[in-house]
C-alpha cells in the first residue's frame, strides 16, 4: 500500500465494492501447488471475482486449470518450456493477452509476475497490474540460480506494477530487503473455506479402517509434496524419538511424491528403522477427510511462505506442531506448538507433548485453532480484500 503500510486481515473501512470486470490472471503453470490452489479458491469463492476472469498458464493446464474451467472461466496455456520463452511461444502468449482485453493484470508466482508486466506492454502500458509473491527467501544463494535471477529482477522491476500482493508478512519483509519497492506492498494472507475444513469425528475411525488402523490409535499427519524444504527427513527423525514416548502412534504422510515408491523417502524410514510406523499416501482427493481424522498435524518445513496445510488442519479443529518459518507461527498463535526449523530432538518435543497429553487438552487446543481460523482467515474476509484492491485500481478516480 502507498506510504509502506500493510493492509490488515480484515480492511473494516473499505467500503468500495467490486463491479464484475474483465481480470486476466497470468501464472506460472496450473499443477497442484498453494499458488495455483490460492487462484482457484479465489475465483471459487467470489462470484464478483469469477466474472469476467481469464487464466493463462505460462505452461499446461495441469490439474487446476480443468477446475478452473469447470466454473466457467476461460483457461489457457501458453505452452512455454523451461525458463525462457522462444519467439514463437511470446508471440502466442502476446495473440492470447490482445485477445482478453482485461480492465486488469494479476501475476501470480515471479514467471507470472514477469508476464504480467510485459501483458501490459502488449496492452498499451495503460491497465492497472498487480503482481503476487508466494515465496519465501531465506537466502538468495539458497534458491536455485534461474529463481535467484528472477528475484533480483523483480526487485528492479517493483516500482512497475500499482500493487505487490504478499501472503505472508515474512515474505514482504524479506523482499523489501531485497529491494522490493515497499510503496506497493499489500498483505493478503490466504483464506480457507471453513465448510470444507471442518471437524468431523465420523472421519477419525473410517480414515483409521482405511490405513488398517484401530479406531483409537494416534494418528499423526504430515502433508506436503516431497521437496527439500518440506524437510521429510527432519519429520521422520522426529517419529524416531517420539516412538519412544507413545509407541502406539501411527504417521501418516500425504502429498506429491510422497509414495510407497518414492525409494529416498522410504530408504530414510527404513534405516531409521521407523519404515513400519509411517505411512505414505500420496496425493489426497480429499484432504479435509485426512486432516479430520488427525490427533495432530506437524509442519516440518525448513522454509514457507504462508503455510495452506496449518490453516486447513486448524479449521478442522487439529492442534498443530509447526516449525518456526514463513508466518506458521502467526498463523498457529497460541493455539498449538511453534518450534526451531531442522530440529529433529525440538519438533519431536513438541510432538510428543501433545500427543501424551490428555485427550480434552487437544480438543481444546483444537477448538481453539477453528476459532482463530473463523475469526482471521476465513474465504470470504479473504476474497473480499482482493476484490477490495481490484475495485479501488479500476475505480476512474485511481491514478497510482
Amino acid at each position: 500500500m502507498p506510504g509502506g503500510q500493510r493492509a490488515p486481515c480484515w480492511p473494516a473501512t473499505c467500503t468500495v465494492l467490486l463491479i464484475a470486470m474483465k481480470s486476466l490472471h497470468l501464472i506460472t503453470g496450473l499443477s497442484t501447488g498453494g499458488a495455483e490452489l490460492s487462484l482457484l479458491k479465489l475465483l471459487e469463492g467470489s462470484a464478483g471475482l469469477r466474472a469476467g476472469a481469464s487464466v493463462i498458464s505460462l505452461r499446461d493446464l495441469g490439474t487446476v486449470g480443468h477446475q478452473l474451467a469447470a466454473l466457467g472461466i476461460p483457461v489457457e496455456a501458453a505452452g512455454i518450456r523451461g525458463s525462457l520463452p522462444t519467439p514463437a511461444a511470446t508471440l502466442r502468449l502476446r495473440r492470447m493477452v490482445r485477445a482478453t482485453s482485461p480492465a486488469l493484470l494479476q501475476g501470480w508466482m515471479y514467471h507470472g509476475n514477469l508476464a504480467a508486466l510485459a501483458a501490459r506492454r502488449w496492452l498499451g502500458g495503460r491497465v492497472p497490474l498487480v503482481w503476487n509473491v508466494r515465496h519465501s527467501v531465506y537466502s538468495l544463494a539458497a534458491e536455485k540460480p534461474v529463481t535467484a535471477v528472477l528475484i533480483r529482477l523483480g526487485a528492479a522491476l517493483s516500482r512497475r506494477p500499482d500493487r505487490i500482493i504478499y501472503n505472508s508478512r515474512l515474505s514482504a519483509s524479506q523482499h523489501e530487503a531485497l529491494g522490493y519497492d515497499a510503496d506497493r506492498t499489500v498483505v493478503i494472507p490466504n483464506g480457507f473455506d471453513t465448510e470444507q475444513f471442518a471437524p468431523g469425528d465420523h472421519h477419525r475411525a473410517s480414515v483409521r479402517a482405511e490405513l488398517g488402523l484401530s479406531a483409537d490409535t494416534p494418528l499423526v499427519g504430515m502433508v506436503g509434496r516431497y521437496h527439500p524444504m518440506k524437510d521429510h527427513a527432519t519429520f521422520l527423525r522426529a517419529v524416531v524419538l517420539v516412538r519412544q514416548a507413545c509407541p502406539t502412534a501411527r504417521f501418516v504422510m500425504a502429498g506429491t511424491g510422497v509414495t510407497a515408491g518414492n525409494a529416498e523417502l522410504m530408504g530414510l524410514a527404513r534405516a531409521l528403522g521407523v519404515g513400519e510406523i509411517v505411512l505414505p499416501i500420496g496425493e489426497l482427493g480429499n484432504p479435509a477427510r485426512l486432516m479430520a481424522a488427525l490427533d495432530l498435524l506437524c509442519l516440518s518445513s525448513s522454509s514457507e511462505g504462508f503455510p495452506n496445510v496449518v490453516g486447513e488442519g486448524m479449521a478442522c479443529g487439529v492442534p498443530c506442531v509447526v516449525t518456526d518459518v514463513g508466518d506458521a507461527a502467526w498463523v498457529v498463535g497460541d493455539t498449538g506448538v511453534v518450534v526451531p526449523a531442522r530440529d529433529p530432538e525440538a519438533l519431536a518435543q513438541g510432538l510428543g507433548l501433545l500427543l501424551t497429553a490428555p485427550a480434552r487438552t487437544r480438543a481444546e487446543l483444537g477448538h481453539r485453532g477453528r476459532r482463530r481460523i473463523m475469526e482471521h482467515f476465513t474465504l470470504p474476509a479473504i476474497t473480499r480484500q482482493y476484490a477490495d484492491l481490484y475495485a479501488t485500481l479500476t475505480a476512474p478516480t485511481e491514478r497510482p
